[in-house]
């Protein structure tokens, strides 16, 4: 790693396949299928790691993504977003010609325009109605307003109703493993009671599709659930150790930086701020990031491209050339923001990877 120009994002691929197997084992063990998100990395190569350990296909956020991995091959993908605009909808027609497409409805007239595209096509687009899990950003109502919502579109030519699908994010707000998988058993129960009203809109309900990370990890509580999208997994991050999700040495994706100032007695100045490490923060610790190894030595303030650092001069000493290693607040941010990744075997760099969807947020 010596070799590396900092900032520098590292993958450790061994701590990243390993978090790939386990995910894939503890689904397998529950009857779950795995179609992971590949917001988080957005790299093909590790994509096809996690198809490798059988998942069915992979979740995207935008159509952007999806135009990059179809180009790459894969041909299954939910597109777990709203699609609504002509251009759009065109882009989503031309994919939904070369694959199996599946994508999300909570509105009438996306609903509508995705109905176009199934009878322009004559290629019937497969929809899940979105419920909303708590955070407000998008969905139906579960309940009756889920119900409904099926019924008034379930006449629509073109499209299918293939099941329903549930972001349940406030799980983040959560810690310890007694929330945690209550959290999760929340999420299957609300799943399960939607899935009961819409068999008596549509009939046979195929995909039941839910599990953030987190509640991926409570598989076993996911009862009626037929595949998740964890995606964060894959890295995990500081707010995944802080929220008892996993240990440090879970994390694999890190960002090596150089000391580059000591202004005054334990302050010191890295050289990786928020363009690096992403401004997010974490529900359940303070800061920035964890430094590796140094537990007390706080990243407490980012500036775009600069990271302050506070310590007890008389517990630590920092000077300007020292490397430091940093787990970010959220790992999913990170890759998005650079334009490769560094992977890394026993400390050593041994190939560089692609962030292939970087900036394919449109």
């Amino acid at each position: 790693m010596e070799l590396l120009e900092t900032p520098a994002v590292i993958v450790d691929l061994d701590i990243a396949e390993r978090n790939i197997a386990s995910m894939a084992a503890l689904l397998k063990a529950h009857g779950i299928a795995h179609r992971p998100h590949i917001k988080t990395a957005k790299s093909v190569a590790l994509a096809r790691k996690q198809i490798a350990a059988g998942a069915i296909g992979i979740t995207v956020a935008k159509l952007a993504e999806a135009e990059v991995f179809a180009r790459a091959g894969f041909a299954d993908m939910l597109i777990a977003h709203a699609i609504f605009g002509e251009t759009k909808l065109q882009r989503f027609a031309a994919l939904h010609c070369a694959g199996r497409m599946v994508t999300t409805v909570d509105s009438d007239v996306v609903a509508q325009g995705l109905s176009r595209v199934g009878v322009e096509t004559g290629k019937p687009v497969d929809v899940l109605v979105e419920i909303d899990g708590g955070l407000h950003r998008g969905g139906r109502q579960p309940g009756q307003d889920c119900a409904a919502f099926a019924q008034a579109i379930a006449g629509l030519p073109g499209i299918r109703i293939k099941g329903v699908m549930g972001y349940f994010g406030t799980i983040y707000r959560h810690a310890g493993r007694g929330d945690l998988l209550a959290a999760a058993r929340e999420e299957a129960r609300t799943l399960r009671e939607a899935v009961a009203l819409l068999r008596d809109v549509v009939g046979k309900v195929d995909i039941v599709s839910a599990g953030s990370s987190p509640s991926a990890l409570f598989a076993g509580q996911l009862g009626g659930v037929t595949e998740v999208r964890a995606g964060n997994y894959l890295f995990w991050d500081a707010s995944g150790v802080a929220m008892g999700l996993a240990r440090e040495d879970d994390c694999a994706l890190r960002v090596v930086t150089t000391v580059i100032s000591t202004p005054v007695p334990g302050r010191a100045t890295i050289d990786a701020g928020s363009k690096t490490l992403s401004s997010d923060r974490s529900n359940h610790r303070p800061g920035f990031g964890i430094v590796v190894g140094r537990p007390a030595i706080r990243l407490v303030a980012l500036n775009e491209e600069h990271g302050m650092l506070e310590f007890d001069p008389a517990q630590e000493s920092l000077s300007v050339g020292d490397r430091l290693v940093v787990i970010p607040n959220h790992s999913c941010v990170v890759p998005n923001l650079c334009d490769r990744l560094y992977g890394i075997r026993d400390g050593q760099w041994v190939e560089t990877l692609a962030v292939d969807a970087r900036g394919c947020n449109y």
